[in-house]
This record gives C-alpha cells, sequence and structure tokens, in this order.
C-alpha cells in the first residue's frame, strides 16, 4: 500500500458520505441569505440599482502564530513572511509566554524595539502588525505553566497568584481593548516532564484562572486550550480527561468559557502513519470528537495544528496539501466550529531545533506551508484556494420595485457597490451568523 493510499484512506472510504455532510454543513453554518434596501438621501427607495456584493473577510477565522514575524535571518524573508501571511490568514496567535514577555520582573518586553528572544516578538510589534494588515490577535496565554519566569517558580502559592494577577491586570490595561480573544490555560494535561510551580497541582489552579481572567477580561472570548484530544487513549466520549475537565470546571460556577480550544499536531514518525490515521485522518472520528464537545454548547477552535509532509519531495508535499483540504473542510463543516489555526508557516524555524536543520525537532516533519526557502508548498495554494476562492462570495444583484435586492453568501465582511443613475457608491456591511442580515443602503 502507498503512503497516499495509507494516509487518506478514510477519507476515501467515507468520500460519499462526508462529501454531503461537508456540502450540507457549509452550506446551514457558513452562509447565509441578506437583503438590501436601497434608499436615496430623502429616504425613497432606489428602484432597478445594480448591487455588487464582495467578501472581503471572513468571519470565520482562519489564522497560523505569528511568532516568526520580523525573526528571519534576512529583510527578504522578512517581507515575504509579513506578505504571504496576510495573503493567506485573518487571525494571529500572538507569543505571550510570560517567562519571555517578562524574562525579568516589572520589565515587559512590550514595546517594538524590546530585546529579541528568538519566535517571541514583541508583542506592541505583532498587534501592530495585525491591525495594518487587518488581522486579529488573538493572545497564547494567560496562564501556561511550562513557561513561568525563573523569578516566579519557586515562590509560594499565594505570592504566585499575586504575581499572576498584576499580569493578568497590566495584559487587560494594554490590550483588552484591542486583542479579542485570550487563551487562559494551555495545556494543563501534560507534563512534558517540565518542572512545574508549587500552583500547578493545586485543584483550583484551571478554575481561578479562569475567575481571574473573567476579572480582568470581562468583554473578551476567554478559551480554555489542551493538546490530548483525538486519539484512542485520549478521546473517551465523555470520560475523557477533557471533557471532564471542562465539565468540572462548569459545574464549578465558570461561565465565562467560550470557547474549546484544540491542539492538532499530527508529530508521529512517518512508519506509525497508518495506525495514526484512524483517529488523525478519519472524518467519522473527527465529527464524532467536534460533536462530543459541542454538547457544552461553547464553541470550538482547532487552536494549534500541524499536518506534516515528512520531505520535501513532490508526492510527499502533494500529501500533506490534500490531508490538509480534507481537514479543514470537515471542521469549517461543523457547526460549533469557529476557527482553525495553522502552527507553523515556514519549515525550518520551529521551537527547540537549529534554524533550517531539517532532521531535529518540529522541522523533521516538514509540517510548514512554506518552504525554509519561502517558496510556497501545494498545501499554501491549496488553503489559499479554498478561503479565497472556493469559500468566496461575489454577488452580483438588483433592487427590486420596492428597492429591495438580495444574495446568499459566507458570512464575514462585505463591500458593497450600489450603481444608479450613472453613479458608483460603495459602503461596507457586516453580513454574520448573528443578525437577520437586513441592511439599508442610502445614496446620492
Amino acid at each position: 500500500m502507498s503512503r497516499r493510499d495509507t494516509a487518506l484512506r478514510f477519507f476515501n472510504e467515507q468520500k460519499d458520505i462526508t462529501d454531503t455532510r461537508v456540502k450540507s454543513g457549509i452550506e446551514l453554518y457558513r452562509k447565509g441569505n441578506a437583503t438590501i434596501t436601497v434608499k436615496d438621501k430623502n429616504g425613497n427607495v432606489v428602484k432597478g440599482a445594480k448591487v455588487k456584493a464582495t467578501l472581503k473577510n471572513h468571519e470565520f477565522r482562519f489564522g497560523a502564530n505569528v511568532f516568526m514575524l520580523d525573526e528571519f535571518e534576512c529583510e527578504e524573508k522578512n517581507k515575504a513572511y509579513r506578505e504571504d501571511f496576510a495573503n493567506l490568514f485573518n487571525l494571529a496567535t500572538i507569543p505571550f509566554y510570560w517567562s519571555d514577555l517578562e524574562p525579568e520582573q516589572g520589565k515587559p518586553r512590550y514595546a517594538v524595539d524590546s530585546p529579541k528572544i528568538y519566535r517571541r516578538p514583541a508583542t506592541d510589534l505583532c498587534v501592530n502588525y495585525c491591525l495594518e494588515k487587518g488581522i486579529e490577535p488573538k493572545c497564547h496565554c494567560l496562564n501556561y505553566d511550562n513557561f513561568t519566569p525563573d523569578w516566579a517558580k519557586c515562590v509560594d502559592i499565594q505570592t504566585h497568584k499575586k504575581m499572576l494577577t498584576e499580569r493578568f491586570r497590566s495584559l487587560s490595561e494594554r490590550y483588552a481593548d484591542i486583542i479579542p480573544t485570550w487563551e487562559v490555560t494551555n495545556e494543563t494535561l501534560q507534563g512534558f516532564n517540565a518542572p512545574r510551580t508549587k500552583f500547578y497541582f493545586k485543584d483550583d489552579f484551571v478554575e481561578w484562572s479562569f475567575r481571574e481572567a473573567d476579572k480582568y477580561f470581562p468583554n473578551n472570548r476567554l478559551i480554555i486550550n489542551d493538546y490530548y484530544i483525538f486519539d484512542w487513549c485520549q478521546f473517551m466520549n465523555d470520560r475523557s480527561a477533557y471533557y471532564m475537565q471542562i465539565k468540572d470546571l462548569l459545574s464549578r460556577g465558570i461561565s465565562h468559557l467560550d470557547s474549546i480550544g484544540m491542539q492538532y499536531h499530527s508529530f508521529f514518525p512517518l512508519i506509525e502513519e497508518e495506525k495514526f490515521a484512524y483517529t488523525r485522518y478519519n472524518p467519522e472520528h473527527l465529527y464524532n470528537v467536534f460533536d462530543r464537545y459541542a454538547t457544552f454548547g461553547k464553541k470550538l477552535q482547532i487552536t494549534e495544528m500541524t499536518i506534516p509532509a515528512y520531505s520535501g519531495n513532490a508526492e510527499d508535499e502533494d500529501i500533506q496539501a490534500e490531508l490538509l483540504c480534507n481537514f479543514y473542510k470537515v471542521c469549517f463543516s461543523h457547526p460549533a466550529m469557529e476557527a482553525i489555526i495553522y502552527w507553523n508557516l515556514v519549515d525550518g524555524y520551529a521551537a527547540f531545533a537549529p534554524q533550517g536543520d531539517m532532521t531535529a525537532g518540529e522541522n523533521k516533519y516538514h509540517g510548514g506551508l512554506m518552504r525554509f526557502d519561502m517558496t510556497k508548498k501545494p498545501a499554501y495554494y491549496a488553503l489559499h484556494d479554498l478561503i479565497h476562492k472556493e469559500w468566496h462570495t461575489e454577488a452580483e444583484t438588483g433592487t427590486d420595485d420596492g428597492g429591495v435586492a438580495s444574495f446568499r453568501g459566507f458570512y464575514g465582511d462585505y463591500e458593497i457597490k450600489v450603481i444608479a443613475d450613472g453613479k458608483e457608491y460603495t459602503c461596507a456591511i457586516d453580513h454574520n451568523s448573528n443578525t437577520n442580515n437586513q441592511y439599508t443602503v442610502t445614496i446620492g
């Protein structure tokens, strides 16, 4: 059996039923009808006007981490990264790792000109880039115990909580009005053999973190995030560790938990791909996982994901692209899903591995959408075509005798052009899944 047959086995075997669910799910949950009433400045309806609606930005969030912003070894690569990231994504995960943001107590690395730390660009730099490009910034992460700074590791629990409170307060004052979504905790169900703080082992670690986040981010979306989600030893329906953690958290009265984050790094050796395909690349299983966690009534996010190519040869890169497209289609069609965030855009710059060494760390999986030389892989082009071509709306219509034009399209931000009496008028509307999407455009 070829690698293509092994990796794509379940997508191929379940193609007909998956295609049906994907198509119907996207039509039901990602698109909607909109009506536009065109009036003149006197309030009279305008008949026979031409109306063109063009999607400019999806309501659904497609993103990646932006950890390599201005971090490359040459300006040519930095420029390419800035452009290629923005051409594909509308969300960026920003590194708020405590140990790297505040390596010296009381001296956070917010400012653009802060001392550099690899893969940890200054938060102001990231935010400014997002605002410049119309990208939504996202925080990763408020209380991630693995990345506690040295000066906060060995203190007593009460002192640690006070330090975290000061961190939450400071971040809120600076960014709460700019960054809509904040991951509160991350990877609390695993150790990675990392040293842990005293607080981490206490029963209220996650609960306290969400209660404290609610105080300082009352108007933001709060997210829980973890890694062990999909494989058989991890997913046991309502007995899954992550599921029970969330259930316990909600039973303790934590109401301000908006989204459930799910990591999807397919970091396993190529020789084990046949075994892992049964859960990782199996649409029936993926839908089962999403359906189970959706019972909480919360939104879901694929907060971090990597699909490996394993090498730079053409066939492996083509398989990566096909797996990626299949996975994105399943996610995009699920009613609870609100975001998919790829992890490393470019090969050869992963954490815990020498730059360009494709045999070490995460680099060995060749999991980026672009190669080390910044050329785009088939996966980049395939994802771009999905987001910006297949899942794109450009509708041309016109007003009837009541001055009303209608269209059906993907939810998101639209540019509306109205042509009447030989003149063109342009405005913007937010065609979203939470309103009746009836708009009035005044011209003249």
